[in-house]
């Protein structure tokens, strides 16, 4: 059994990996290969790599797609996905295209509204703290010229703060709600510089009022909220429905069909959370290619899918004087500036491929391939089902696993062009053909 170790980050590289070898590998070298392999033979890029994090000891790397033919407000992308699962990239791929030739996709920004809050407790009058407020507000605008001086002239900065009443949930707790506009930086640093610097001022000028004598004043924490209910994008597709006609099934028997299956992920949780994974395979993969903050983006989506008390779909569906409307809501919290876009040569690449956008033109972006997915999900699940198209696209995963040589590969891509592929089936065909 492996004993702590002391002074970890301390250690060079080597010396990390040959402690881990040693500890948890058994000393076996093809470990230490395994992380060689993945370095990058360009020394100053794998420092840069070796940079972004810390104790790094190799590069983890996922495929890099591009899904083409993505006709946005009539000007055309070819959007990168970063992700692993099969088939995410040819869904929307084939919806992009589907689209395009019905109109492509229109998107509009709602608001761009983020959020950070200063969280503490105050015994004494509420009343009294509330007329404190309103005095020294001023004064949080005042105090952060510095830090808000380059935003303002850009025109973003502080848009408002709040002072919140919270005593009915935890005893003594009170919250400064500020709102702030980060233009095209995702705004995490300036946000949470900003509510510091407030919490200063809260304290400084609490403590020397002396109508606070016999009350207590303690800053909990002040801290951005990556939930954004108020930074919302919107993005919609639509036809009439003699334009979903295709391949034997009716356009208006596909749209009620389809229109039914949004509305049972709006009803039942069970389904609405397998509903907007699939959504997030296309947001993620292009936050992820963009280098921007996936998990905060997927925290904050889903507390927005449960805003109303129940977990629900994020996308809607109808069909109104024989037009077909399907759309989506998200909240997106983006940067186009900062953070790795100046620092990841794949996400300069991405974000250039985009034809360097804003982070409202980003956010625009990433809705239309969540909604994309989707859009093919749903289409899958109600016509065809959803594991032809899965599987066929898995097919490669499983000859890998085989070590299938290329031959093998020919061999079992012909035979499952009309065969339904099951991972048995695989085994079995490639099996049966060495055997």
């Amino acid at each position: 059994m492996s004993t702590p170790v002391s002074g970890f980050s301390k250690l060079s590289k080597a010396e990390k990996i040959s402690w881990i070898t040693e500890h948890y590998f058994d000393g076996n070298l093809d470990a230490t290969a395994l992380l060689q392999t993945y370095w990058n033979s360009d020394s100053k890029l794998q420092q840069l790599h070796d940079e972004f994090i810390e104790n790094t000891i190799s590069n983890y790397y996922l495929p890099l797609g591009v899904a083409p033919n993505f006709l946005i407000n009539g000007r055309l992308y070819a959007i990168p996905m970063a992700i692993e699962e099969s088939s995410v990239v040819a869904a929307a791929s084939k919806a992009a295209k589907f689209w395009g030739e019905r109109g492509g996709f229109k998107t509009e920004i709602l608001n761009t509204k983020k959020v950070g809050q200063v969280h503490f407790t105050y015994t004494g009058d509420p009343l009294l703290l509330k007329e404190f407020f309103a005095i020294i507000a001023p004064k949080f605008r005042q105090d952060t010229k510095a830090i808000t001086s380059n935003m303002k002239k850009r025109g973003g900065g502080i848009l408002d703060i709040e002072l919140r009443d919270k005593t009915a949930e935890i005893f003594n707790y009170y919250q400064l709600h500020c709102t702030f506009n980060t233009l095209d930086a995702m705004g995490a640093n300036f946000i949470n510089s900003c509510l510091e610097q407030f919490a200063k001022t809260l304290e400084d000028n609490f403590e020397n009022d002396s109508r606070f004598r016999e009350s207590e004043l303690n800053i909990i924490m002040s801290i951005l909220s990556n939930y954004v209910p108020e930074c919302i994008v919107r993005a919609t597709v639509s036809c009439s429905l003699d334009q979903l006609t295709e391949k034997g099934i009716e356009g208006r028997e596909f749209a009620e069909k389809f229109v039914q299956a949004i509305h049972i992920a709006e009803v039942e949780p069970y389904r609405a959370v397998t509903h907007n994974k699939g959504i997030m395979n296309g947001v993620d993969a292009v936050v992820l290619a963009t280098g921007n903050d996936f998990r905060a983006v997927e925290a904050g989506v889903h507390a927005y899918a449960a805003r109303n008390g129940s977990y629900a779909s994020l996308t809607g569906a109808q069909i109104e004087d024989d037009v077909f409307t399907f759309w989506i809501e998200l909240p997106l919290a983006l940067g186009t500036v900062g953070g790795l876009t100046k620092l990841h040569p794949l996400v300069k690449w991405s974000l250039a491929l985009l034809q360097n956008p804003s982070a409202q033109e980003l956010m625009q972006i990433v809705a239309v391939a969540g909604l994309a997915q989707n859009f093919a999900a749903v289409k899958s699940l109600t016509t065809t089902g959803i594991q032809q198209g899965h599987m066929k696209m898995h097919l490669m995963n499983i000859l890998n696993q085989m070590e299938a040589t290329p031959a093998e590969k020919k061999a079992a891509v012909h035979h499952f062009k009309e065969t339904p592929v099951t991972h048995s089936g695989a085994v079995s065909f490639i099996e049966n053909l060495r055997s």
